[in-house]
């Protein structure tokens, strides 16, 4: 699947977007809520780099504690969602690619990662293994959520994952444009498996509808 169709998915859903977490179902909207709980604390007084801010949920959540908070999305219709948002600090808006090596180095004490890892191609992690780890000082730390799949069970296209083992998703919006976008799943041992050699785990939290982790990377 190309690259250009998970970008035009989310240009064409930017102003439907945030409807995902206000879903009907008391369960999920706690796990959102505790989230933003421990997300608070681990960025307070810290300098921010959120890659992928989509319409800033999270960029506002974290802007409520953060010294300073850079926000990064290549979607333009994403970046005029969030700019339409209040803030308790001043956020700078990037539009760029999280891989745009113009995000500077060895600046930010967390970079933040909300709902990407899912659509990272499983060939190209080391990819996004250095895109996150770059802007990072010594002793910063990665945050990241996501999707666990669906009760009912994830709805793939094709029904069998690639050469790869990535799986596919169809997703329409709410005007009946219909997408195939890559969406992977992982269970608690795949996560800590694929970041094992990266990463040290300071935390990983797995309920029923996301996970959440804080990762540290490991020297050289």
């Amino acid at each position: 699947m190309p690259d250009d169709n998970l970008q035009e998915y989310y240009r064409a859903r930017a102003s439907e977007y945030e409807k995902i977490y206000y879903r009907d179902n008391r369960d999920r909207r706690q796990e959102l809520l505790d989230e933003e709980i421990r997300l608070k604390a681990l960025v307070s007084g810290k300098d921010v780099l959120e890659l992928a801010c989509g319409t800033g949920y999270w960029t506002r959540v974290m802007a409520s504690s953060a010294r300073s908070l850079t926000a990064v999305d290549l979607a333009p219709e994403m970046l005029v969602e969030a700019q339409r948002k209040s803030y308790d600090i001043e956020v700078s808006f990037v539009e760029a690619s999280l891989f745009d090596r113009r995000l500077g180095g060895g600046e930010f004490d967390v970079v933040a990662l909300g709902f990407w890892f899912s659509h990272q191609p499983r060939q190209s992690y080391d990819r996004l293994y250095e895109a996150l780890i770059r802007p990072l000082r010594p002793g910063g730390v990665i945050w990241m959520i996501d999707n666990n799949p669906p009760a009912e069970g994830a709805v793939l296209f094709p029904e069998s994952p690639d050469e790869h083992g990535n799986t596919f998703k169809r997703r329409y919006l709410d005007d009946g444009q219909e997408f195939v976008i890559l969406k992977n799943y992982f269970s608690e041992q795949e996560l800590r498996t694929l970041w094992g050699s990266r990463f040290y785990l300071k935390s990983l939290i797995h309920n029923e509808y996301y996970w959440s982790s804080v990762l540290a990377p490991k020297a050289g």
